[in-house]
């Protein structure tokens, strides 16, 4: 009894191929997982970005919009709301 006690303790928490292990492997793949499928939604999103930016009229708006660009002789007031 007591020798079967040990060898079932000893699979279940000390053992390399032990529950313990799979069950921390099991949640380190989900997370992995998790991490690929939001990776591989921003790639989507950048490469409809790439498209859309490969018109110039397309790029003029977006650098205006995200980095404050301005054409010559012309003043841009950025106005904030809450």
């Amino acid at each position: 009894m007591i020798v079967s006690f040990f060898f079932i303790f000893w699979m279940i928490f000390l053992d390399t191929h032990s529950l313990k292990t799979h069950f921390n492997l099991n949640k380190e793949i989900d997370e992995l997982e998790n991490q690929k499928e939001n990776i591989s939604k921003m790639i989507e999103e950048d490469n409809a970005s790439i498209k859309k930016l490969q018109k110039i009229d397309s790029l003029e708006s977006f650098a205006r919009e995200n980095y404050g660009y301005k054409k010559e002789n012309e003043t841009i007031y950025i106005i904030e709301t809450n």
